[in-house]
């Protein structure tokens, strides 16, 4: 899948729950249809941002892992 994100959400070097909140700070700004592409170097990051998105009722297009670092594709479908 290469989707381009509309928005870049960087939170290398930030721990838990900070990833968390940036990325629901970014998703509620977010128009329906948007992508938004979250990085993350935190360990609990991956789970945490999963279980957010399910509860927000939104959409992962995709995660990746290179090396500490995790890349999560979230498009907002409501």
């Amino acid at each position: 899948m290469n989707v381009k994100p509309d928005r870049t959400l960087d939170c290398i070097g930030l721990y838990c729950p900070e990833p968390v909140f940036k990325t629901r700070i970014e998703l509620d700004e977010m128009k329906v249809g948007e992508v938004v592409e979250v990085l993350a170097d935190d360990p609990a990051a991956e789970e945490d941002i999963k279980t957010l998105v399910k509860h927000l009722e939104q959409e992962i297009l995709s995660i990746t892992k290179e090396g500490n670092t995790v890349r999560i594709l979230i498009k907002k479908v409501k």
